[in-house]
C-alpha cells in the first residue's frame, strides 16, 4: 500500500439488453489511498506479530 497508492476497479455494466443484441459499458472507478495508510498498516501488523510471539 506505501508503494502503489490505488487502483482502477472496472465493472461491466448491461445498458441495453434486446434479446440477441447486448450492449454493454464499462465503468472505470479509481480507489485512491495515502501512502500514509500503508505505513500505519505495517506498524500495525509488527505490532500484532510480536504480540503474538510475546504470548508463546
Amino acid at each position: 500500500m506505501t508503494a502503489f497508492t490505488g487502483f482502477t476497479l472496472i465493472t461491466k455494466k448491461e445498458v441495453v439488453d434486446l434479446g440477441a443484441v447486448e450492449i454493454n459499458r464499462e465503468e472505470r472507478t479509481p480507489l485512491y489511498w495515502s501512502p500514509i495508510t500503508g505505513s500505519i498498516l505495517a506498524a500495525a501488523g509488527h505490532v500484532l506479530i510480536a504480540v503474538n510471539k510475546g504470548k508463546k
